[in-house]
Order: structure tokens, then sequence, then C-alpha cells
């Protein structure tokens, strides 16, 4: 009784090169192996192995690679499988043969830089019919992060603009790209997962999206690291101009399989905060620091003695902790400390008798 288990991708699809009754085709095909282990559970050493009536068990188990394996996948043109399959042989009786499939789903996490970065993009065309032009249609749309998992919501921020004489419509669509790779050639099926209407824009008008809400179906997730199938997503935000062709601006996905952390979002918000608050604070100060006032140029004399004989009563801080700190920020506009050295500015006398530190 031996037990094989395999992992394999393979793309295949058939094209017709000449037409009529006597049909010749051209055979695309191509295949990866991923794995594949060999176990005997009862080896042929030149005896027979007698089993009793009855049920019998013999646990099996296989290490797969340490590198990542590509997620188990089912296509018009390809798969991507794994399998075990078992063969008993028994003398002078046909071999019986199971085979069990189980699924591979690679861990795509998209809380990573690299899908946590928003996405933006501008598109515009000259709006015709034969050589009459009607105007010109422009998109801009946003979306907050590349990444993101099924079942997730899509705010899609846009703005289109509709200089023509005539109406648009704006939609958005999630699309999903099945691309098979075989002899050089390349076989891609598209399909739309989800849509998003919007509401006419009319001519010389412009409608803005303020998170417009498009929600993410159950899918698979996307197969990036297969030489022969990719699986791709793509957000599509489009202007259906009557009489011409539509306008679409293309912003790209990637659906994970580790959904965003909580903090995630939060850290994301803030990191593009913080940029934004950098670019204000490197217009605030100017290129040359200015140096500090003179106290005497800020508090008169009067107004210092007065400070020394007042009474100080004690300050309250139970409070401060309850408003926010960015409010106890002030600007920096003044020259910055002095640069660390190692060297101690102010050395001790050589003929100084050094004391003990113990006692």
């Amino acid at each position: 009784m031996k037990v094989l288990g395999r992992g394999v991708a393979t793309a295949h699809w058939l094209e017709n090169r000449s037409g009529g009754m006597n049909a010749v085709y051209n055979d695309y095909t191509s295949k990866i192996s991923y794995f594949r282990k060999r176990q005997h559970l009862i080896r042929d050493n030149g005896e027979h192995t007698l089993l009793s009536a009855g049920r019998h068990e013999f646990p099996f188990s296989f290490q797969l690679p340490e590198e990542t394996l590509v997620t188990s996948f089912e296509g018009k043109h390809g798969s991507i499988r794994y399998w075990v399959k078992v063969k008993l042989h028994r003398p002078w009786a046909k071999v019986r043969k199971i085979k069990k499939e189980f699924t591979v789903i690679e861990p795509i996490d998209i809380n990573t830089p690299a899908l946590l970065a928003p996405q933006a993009g501008t598109k515009d065309k000259m709006a015709r019919v034969w050589y009459r032009n009607f105007g010109q249609v422009s998109i801009t749309a946003k979306i907050d992060r590349k990444g993101y998992t099924p079942g997730e919501v899509i705010p899609v921020f846009a703005e289109f603009d509709n200089a023509t004489s005539r109406s648009v419509v704006p939609k958005a669509y999630i699309t999903q790209t099945q691309t098979f790779i075989a002899r050089g050639t390349m076989k891609q099926k598209q399909a739309v997962v989800a849509t998003l209407s919007g509401d006419v824009v009319g001519a010389q008008r412009r409608e803005t999206w303020h998170g417009r809400a498009i929600k993410i179906p159950p899918v698979g997730p996307s197969i990036l690291q297969c030489r022969i199938i990719k699986v791709e997503y793509m957000l599509r935000v489009c202007v259906d101009v009557p009489g011409t062709s539509k306008l679409c601006l293309e912003l790209p996905l990637v659906m994970g399989t580790i959904p965003l952390h909580p903090f995630g979002s939060r850290t994301s918000s803030v990191s593009s905060q913080y940029s934004v608050n950098l670019e204000w604070l490197r217009m605030a100060i100017p290129e040359q620091p200015e140096p500090p006032p003179d106290y005497s140029s800020v508090v008169t004399d009067e107004e210092a003695e007065r400070n020394i004989m007042a009474p100080h009563p004690e300050e309250d801080l139970s409070g401060i902790m309850e408003h926010p700190l960015r409010a106890f920020v002030q600007e920096f506009r003044f020259r910055p400390p002095p640069v660390y050295c190692e060297i101690d500015p102010n050395p001790q006398p050589l003929n100084m008798r050094r004391r003990c530190m113990t006692c």
C-alpha cells in the first residue's frame, strides 16, 4: 500500500488554427510541480502481508515544503490542486485507488506598508462622435489602501467633471482577471464581481463621491506568485458617455487572507496625518531660524520686578491630562539646542585630587 502527496499547477487550452470540417487545434499546456511525496504503508518485500477481516488504519503524514505554496484554484483554463492518493495492491486482484484533495491557502497579510498605501489616479478624455467634439470628461479617484479581504467595504472617493454637452453616468466595478500562460502565450478571462452606480451628471456639471461604498463579495484571494496562473483584482471607476467609448480609471487591488488589524487603519491614518503635519511644519518654519529674543525686549524691568515680588500660588495640574496633548505643544521657531559632543566642554583641572566614589 503506497500513499502519494502532490501539488501541481496546470494551464491548458486548445485553439483552432483552421476552420472547416478538418479542424486543427494548437495545444497549449504548462505544468508546475510544487511538491511530490511518497510513502509505503505496507512495503512490497517479496512476501505477502495478511490482514484479518475488519477495519485497519494506517496513519501517515507529510511535511509540506517550507517555501510558501500557492493558493488552491479552479479556473476555466487551469487549476492549482493539492491531493493525496492511496494505492492498494493485492495479488490476482485489481488495484484499488482513492484520491482526496485538500486546500492550501497562501497567507497574504494586508498589514504591510505596500498594501496599506493609498491608491489614487486621474484620467480624462475628449468625448467625440465622428469628427465632432462634445467636450472633455475627467475622473479623479482615490481609495484608502491597496489590500482588502473579502467581505470588506471599500470607500470610494471620486470626482467626475463633465465638461461635455451631454449627461454622463459614473459607475465603479470590482473586476477579477484570471491569466493563464503556456508556451509563451497568454489567455485571460475577466469577470465583474461587484458594481456601484452613481447619479447622472448633467452637462457642464460636476459630481463628487465622498466615500461611496462598494462591498467585496466572497471571492478567492489574489494569486501573484505562480508563473503560469495569476488572479488579479482591479477597481475600475468609469464614466459612460453616450455615443462614445467609456472612460475608465483603474486602481489595483490585492485580496488578502489576513485581515486588517484593529490598529492598522489607525496607524495608517496617523501616519497620513503626520505626513500632512510635516508638510505644514516645513512651510511654517523659516529656512534660516531666527535667534531667540533678549529677555529685556520681551519683559520690561517693571514686569520683572513685579513678578519677583508677587506671591506664586500652587498650580493645579490635575486637569492638564483631560485635554489633548497637542494643545500644549508650541511651534518651534528658534535655534535648536547645541549638538551633543562626547568631549567635556568643562574638563576638571589635572592637579585636582580624584575622589573615591565609594567613600
